[in-house]
C-alpha cells in the first residue's frame, strides 16, 4: 500500500480494497497500445530516407538530413519513452477503496493523487479488453455525476470522468463493491433516508406526459 497515497485518507473512513494493476497486463497495454503500428510504419519511412541519404553520392546530404530526420522521428521516441517508462508507471500506480471514496496514484517522474467520493459518482462500469481476458484481469471503470474542469494544452474543459480501477485481477469483486457503495451513498444524498416516503404512490402510474 502506498503510504502517501493512504495520508489523503480520512481518520473516518475505512479501507475496504487496497492494490495494483498486475504488471504483465499493465506493461504489455503500455508496449502493445494504438501507437504502437503508427510509430512502426512512421519509423520504417524514416530511417528508410535516412538509409538513401548515406547511400547518396552526395555524402553532405546525410549529413544534414540526419538531424532533420531524427527530430522528424519524434512520434518513435515518445512511443518508446511511453514503453521503456511502463515499469516506472507501474511502481507509482496504486488504488485504495474506503467506505466514502476512491483514492489512486499514478506518474512517472511526478506522483499525481486522485481521489473521488462516491457521492460524486453516478455510474460504475466494467471493461475488459483484449490483454485483460488474456491476463485474467479487468478494470472498473467509474463516471462523475457531475463535470469537472480539466486544463489540457492551456485550454480548460470540462469531463464527467471518474477514476478507473485498472487492470486488477479481482475485478469483480472490486465491481460488486464499487457499485454497492456507489448505490447507497450517491442515493442517500440525491434522497436521504429521512425524506423517502414509506409508500411510492406514482411507481406504478403510467406517465400521461
Amino acid at each position: 500500500m502506498d503510504n502517501e497515497l493512504k495520508l489523503l485518507i480520512g481518520k473516518d473512513e475505512k479501507i475496504i480494497y487496497a492494490g495494483k494493476p498486475n504488471k504483465k497486463c499493465f506493461i504489455f497495454e503500455s508496449i502493445f497500445n494504438p501507437l504502437l503500428p503508427f510509430a512502426l510504419i512512421w519509423g520504417i519511412i524514416d530511417f528508410g530516407f535516412i538509409g538513401a541519404s548515406f547511400s547518396s553520392k552526395d555524402e553532405h546530404i546525410g549529413f544534414f538530413l540526419v538531424p532533420f530526420m531524427l527530430l522528424h522521428l519524434m512520434p518513435v521516441w515518445i512511443y518508446l519513452g511511453g514503453a521503456l517508462l511502463s515499469f516506472r508507471r507501474y511502481q507509482n500506480t496504486n488504488y485504495i477503496i474506503t467506505d466514502k471514496a476512491i483514492y489512486a496514484s499514478g506518474g512517472v517522474f511526478s506522483k499525481h493523487y486522485n481521489s473521488k467520493p462516491f457521492a460524486e459518482l453516478s455510474h460504475v462500469d466494467l471493461h475488459r479488453g483484449i490483454f485483460d481476458q488474456w491476463f485474467g484481469v479487468g478494470d472498473v471503470i467509474t463516471t462523475s455525476a457531475q463535470a469537472n474542469p480539466v486544463t489540457r494544452n492551456g485550454r480548460t474543459t470540462s469531463t464527467n470522468a471518474g477514476i478507473s480501477i485498472d487492470s486488477i485481477s479481482n475485478y469483480i469483486e472490486v465491481y460488486n463493491i464499487v457499485k454497492k457503495l456507489q448505490q447507497d451513498v450517491y442515493t442517500d444524498v440525491m434522497y436521504p433516508n429521512d425524506l423517502r416516503p414509506r409508500e411510492n404512490h406514482g411507481y406504478n402510474t403510467k406517465y400521461r406526459g
